[in-house]
Protein backbone atom coordinates (compact mmCIF):
# COMPACT_ATOMS: atom_id res chain seq x y z
CA UNK A 1 0.00 0.00 0.00
CA UNK A 2 1.21 3.33 -0.90
CA UNK A 3 1.95 5.90 1.91
CA UNK A 4 -1.02 8.46 0.58
CA UNK A 5 -3.27 5.33 -0.13
CA UNK A 6 -5.96 5.09 2.50
CA UNK A 7 -6.34 1.68 4.62
CA UNK A 8 -8.47 -1.10 3.25
CA UNK A 9 -11.79 -1.23 4.72
CA UNK A 10 -13.31 -4.37 7.21
CA UNK A 11 -14.64 -7.80 5.27
CA UNK A 12 -17.56 -6.89 7.46
CA UNK A 13 -18.77 -4.84 10.23
CA UNK A 14 -20.34 -6.67 12.84
CA UNK A 15 -23.62 -4.65 15.36
CA UNK A 16 -24.49 -5.06 18.48
CA UNK A 17 -28.00 -4.06 18.91
CA UNK A 18 -29.58 -3.04 22.10
CA UNK A 19 -27.31 -0.27 23.39
CA UNK A 20 -25.28 -0.17 20.65
CA UNK A 21 -27.35 -0.21 17.12
CA UNK A 22 -30.82 1.20 19.32
CA UNK A 23 -30.88 2.52 22.61
CA UNK A 24 -33.49 0.18 24.37
CA UNK A 25 -31.78 -0.78 26.79
CA UNK A 26 -33.82 1.94 28.81
CA UNK A 27 -37.49 -0.36 27.25
CA UNK A 28 -35.42 -3.33 29.01
CA UNK A 29 -35.20 -1.64 32.13
CA UNK A 30 -38.70 -0.54 32.20
CA UNK A 31 -40.19 -4.32 31.53
CA UNK A 32 -37.66 -5.57 34.11
CA UNK A 33 -39.23 -3.07 36.71
CA UNK A 34 -43.15 -3.92 35.33
CA UNK A 35 -42.53 -7.78 35.90
CA UNK A 36 -40.95 -7.60 39.43
CA UNK A 37 -43.01 -5.04 40.64
CA UNK A 38 -46.27 -7.03 39.59
CA UNK A 39 -44.99 -10.06 40.77
CA UNK A 40 -43.95 -8.53 44.64
CA UNK A 41 -40.53 -8.35 44.08
CA UNK A 42 -38.58 -5.55 44.33
CA UNK A 43 -35.79 -4.25 41.18
CA UNK A 44 -33.07 -1.72 41.30
CA UNK A 45 -31.83 0.24 38.98
CA UNK A 46 -28.11 -1.41 39.75
CA UNK A 47 -29.81 -4.91 39.49
CA UNK A 48 -31.19 -4.10 35.98
CA UNK A 49 -27.27 -2.79 34.90
CA UNK A 50 -26.38 -5.88 36.03
CA UNK A 51 -28.36 -7.58 33.20
CA UNK A 52 -26.85 -5.65 30.33
CA UNK A 53 -25.50 -7.70 27.33
CA UNK A 54 -26.83 -11.09 29.35
CA UNK A 55 -28.46 -13.74 27.25
CA UNK A 56 -32.30 -13.41 28.01
CA UNK A 57 -32.44 -16.87 29.32
CA UNK A 58 -29.53 -15.92 31.78
CA UNK A 59 -31.50 -12.60 32.63
CA UNK A 60 -34.96 -14.44 33.01
CA UNK A 61 -33.36 -16.93 35.97
CA UNK A 62 -31.87 -13.84 37.76
CA UNK A 63 -35.43 -12.16 37.62
CA UNK A 64 -36.89 -15.81 38.88
CA UNK A 65 -34.49 -15.73 41.64
CA UNK A 66 -35.69 -12.12 42.55
CA UNK A 67 -39.16 -13.10 42.52
CA UNK A 68 -41.06 -13.33 39.30
CA UNK A 69 -42.73 -16.35 39.40
CA UNK A 70 -43.19 -18.00 35.77
CA UNK A 71 -40.83 -20.01 33.75
CA UNK A 72 -37.99 -19.32 32.62
CA UNK A 73 -38.96 -19.04 29.07
CA UNK A 74 -42.38 -17.55 29.95
CA UNK A 75 -39.96 -14.47 31.09
CA UNK A 76 -38.15 -13.98 28.50
CA UNK A 77 -41.38 -14.26 26.40
CA UNK A 78 -43.16 -11.55 28.47
CA UNK A 79 -39.90 -9.00 28.47
CA UNK A 80 -39.93 -9.55 24.12
CA UNK A 81 -43.21 -9.01 24.03
CA UNK A 82 -43.54 -5.33 25.79
CA UNK A 83 -39.62 -3.88 24.30
CA UNK A 84 -41.38 -4.96 21.00
CA UNK A 85 -44.16 -2.78 22.05
CA UNK A 86 -42.49 0.39 22.70
CA UNK A 87 -40.29 -0.59 19.74
CA UNK A 88 -43.19 0.11 17.18
CA UNK A 89 -43.80 3.00 19.49
CA UNK A 90 -40.28 4.47 18.75
CA UNK A 91 -36.96 3.37 17.68
CA UNK A 92 -34.92 4.98 19.62
CA UNK A 93 -31.69 4.95 17.19
CA UNK A 94 -28.20 5.88 18.25
CA UNK A 95 -26.23 9.00 17.81
CA UNK A 96 -24.94 8.40 14.57
CA UNK A 97 -25.86 4.44 13.79
CA UNK A 98 -28.05 5.25 11.27
CA UNK A 99 -25.58 7.56 9.64
CA UNK A 100 -22.26 5.01 9.87
CA UNK A 101 -24.93 2.27 8.54
CA UNK A 102 -25.57 4.23 5.09
CA UNK A 103 -22.05 4.81 4.76
CA UNK A 104 -21.15 1.52 4.95
CA UNK A 105 -23.34 0.08 2.85
CA UNK A 106 -22.77 3.03 -0.03
CA UNK A 107 -19.07 1.56 -0.03
CA UNK A 108 -20.22 -1.72 -0.21
CA UNK A 109 -19.41 -2.85 2.90
CA UNK A 110 -21.50 -6.13 4.25
CA UNK A 111 -22.48 -5.48 7.88
CA UNK A 112 -24.17 -8.22 10.31
CA UNK A 113 -26.74 -8.00 13.61
CA UNK A 114 -25.08 -9.87 16.64
CA UNK A 115 -27.48 -9.72 19.27
CA UNK A 116 -28.53 -11.74 22.40
CA UNK A 117 -32.40 -10.81 21.80
CA UNK A 118 -34.23 -12.82 19.65
CA UNK A 119 -35.25 -12.74 15.99
CA UNK A 120 -38.40 -11.48 16.66
CA UNK A 121 -37.54 -8.06 18.62
CA UNK A 122 -33.96 -7.91 16.00
CA UNK A 123 -36.46 -8.00 12.82
CA UNK A 124 -38.99 -5.55 14.29
CA UNK A 125 -35.96 -3.24 14.42
CA UNK A 126 -33.90 -3.91 11.32
CA UNK A 127 -37.20 -3.71 9.49
CA UNK A 128 -36.92 0.13 9.71
CA UNK A 129 -33.30 0.07 8.07
CA UNK A 130 -34.22 -2.11 5.11
CA UNK A 131 -31.30 -3.93 3.59
CA UNK A 132 -28.90 -2.55 5.99
CA UNK A 133 -28.24 -6.06 7.13
CA UNK A 134 -27.03 -9.24 5.19
CA UNK A 135 -27.46 -11.45 8.15
CA UNK A 136 -28.99 -11.63 11.69
CA UNK A 137 -27.18 -13.19 14.34
CA UNK A 138 -29.47 -13.57 17.37
CA UNK A 139 -30.09 -14.93 20.92
CA UNK A 140 -32.45 -17.59 20.07
CA UNK A 141 -29.99 -18.74 17.25
CA UNK A 142 -26.92 -19.59 19.09
CA UNK A 143 -26.12 -22.61 21.35
CA UNK A 144 -23.80 -20.35 23.57
CA UNK A 145 -24.19 -16.58 24.04
CA UNK A 146 -22.10 -13.46 24.65
CA UNK A 147 -19.82 -13.30 26.31
CA UNK A 148 -19.20 -16.58 24.40
CA UNK A 149 -17.51 -15.74 21.13
CA UNK A 150 -20.16 -17.98 19.07
CA UNK A 151 -22.63 -15.11 18.42
CA UNK A 152 -19.62 -12.97 16.30
CA UNK A 153 -18.33 -16.65 15.10
CA UNK A 154 -21.21 -17.60 14.03
CA UNK A 155 -21.86 -13.92 11.62
CA UNK A 156 -18.36 -14.14 10.26
CA UNK A 157 -19.02 -17.71 8.93
CA UNK A 158 -22.57 -16.79 7.26
CA UNK A 159 -20.92 -13.85 6.07
CA UNK A 160 -17.98 -16.14 4.80
CA UNK A 161 -14.96 -13.63 5.82
CA UNK A 162 -12.64 -14.34 8.46
CA UNK A 163 -13.86 -12.19 11.65
CA UNK A 164 -10.23 -11.25 12.45
CA UNK A 165 -11.23 -8.91 9.19
CA UNK A 166 -14.25 -7.92 10.59
CA UNK A 167 -14.61 -5.14 12.90
CA UNK A 168 -17.04 -5.38 15.99
CA UNK A 169 -19.27 -2.39 17.87
CA UNK A 170 -20.51 -3.17 20.96
CA UNK A 171 -21.75 -1.20 24.39
CA UNK A 172 -21.37 -3.58 26.99
CA UNK A 173 -18.68 -5.49 28.73
CA UNK A 174 -19.96 -8.77 27.86
CA UNK A 175 -20.79 -8.32 24.10
CA UNK A 176 -16.82 -6.82 24.06
CA UNK A 177 -15.59 -10.02 25.43
CA UNK A 178 -17.88 -12.14 23.23
CA UNK A 179 -16.34 -10.05 20.13
CA UNK A 180 -12.86 -9.64 21.38
CA UNK A 181 -12.61 -13.72 22.38
CA UNK A 182 -13.72 -14.39 18.45
CA UNK A 183 -10.86 -12.35 17.02
CA UNK A 184 -12.52 -9.48 15.71
CA UNK A 185 -10.77 -5.91 15.82
CA UNK A 186 -13.73 -4.62 18.44
CA UNK A 187 -14.99 -1.05 19.19
CA UNK A 188 -16.77 -0.28 22.63
CA UNK A 189 -19.43 2.78 22.32
CA UNK A 190 -20.74 3.68 26.16
CA UNK A 191 -24.10 3.89 26.29
CA UNK A 192 -25.43 2.60 29.66
CA UNK A 193 -22.97 0.95 31.56
CA UNK A 194 -18.99 2.10 31.69
CA UNK A 195 -16.88 0.40 28.97
CA UNK A 196 -13.51 -0.32 30.87
CA UNK A 197 -10.22 0.13 28.93
CA UNK A 198 -8.83 -3.03 27.79
CA UNK A 199 -5.85 -4.51 25.66
CA UNK A 200 -6.96 -4.36 21.72
CA UNK A 201 -10.09 -2.71 22.47
CA UNK A 202 -10.87 0.46 21.12
CA UNK A 203 -13.34 3.33 22.07
CA UNK A 204 -15.65 5.67 21.42
CA UNK A 205 -18.21 8.44 23.19
CA UNK A 206 -20.63 8.21 20.42
CA UNK A 207 -20.93 6.62 16.69
CA UNK A 208 -21.54 10.21 15.70
CA UNK A 209 -17.62 10.38 16.06
CA UNK A 210 -16.99 7.00 13.53
CA UNK A 211 -16.77 7.70 10.11
CA UNK A 212 -15.54 5.22 7.02
CA UNK A 213 -11.78 6.26 7.69
CA UNK A 214 -12.26 5.48 11.98
CA UNK A 215 -13.20 2.06 10.24
CA UNK A 216 -10.55 1.27 8.23
CA UNK A 217 -8.07 2.49 10.81
CA UNK A 218 -9.54 -0.09 13.10
CA UNK A 219 -9.72 -2.78 10.50
CA UNK A 220 -5.98 -2.12 9.98
CA UNK A 221 -5.52 -2.91 13.50
CA UNK A 222 -5.17 0.55 15.51
CA UNK A 223 -6.41 0.79 18.83
CA UNK A 224 -7.98 4.05 19.22
CA UNK A 225 -9.49 6.19 22.37
CA UNK A 226 -12.20 8.60 20.58
CA UNK A 227 -13.87 9.69 23.67
CA UNK A 228 -13.05 13.91 25.05
CA UNK A 229 -10.11 14.61 26.85
CA UNK A 230 -11.21 15.22 30.28
CA UNK A 231 -10.19 19.02 30.97
CA UNK A 232 -7.45 19.45 33.44
CA UNK A 233 -9.01 20.68 37.22
CA UNK A 234 -6.91 23.18 38.97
Amino acid sequence: MRPDEPAALPAAVLWDMDGTLVDTEPYWIRAEHELVAAHGGSWSHEQALELVGNPLTVSAGILRDAGVDLSVDAIVDHLLARVREQVADSVPWRPGARELLAALGDAGVPCALVTMSYTVLAEAVTAHVPGAFSTLVTGDQVTHGKPHPEPYLVAAERLGVPVEDCVAIEDSPTGIASALAAGARTLGVEAVVPVPSRPGLSRAASLADVDLTTVRRLAAGEVLDLRPVAASSR
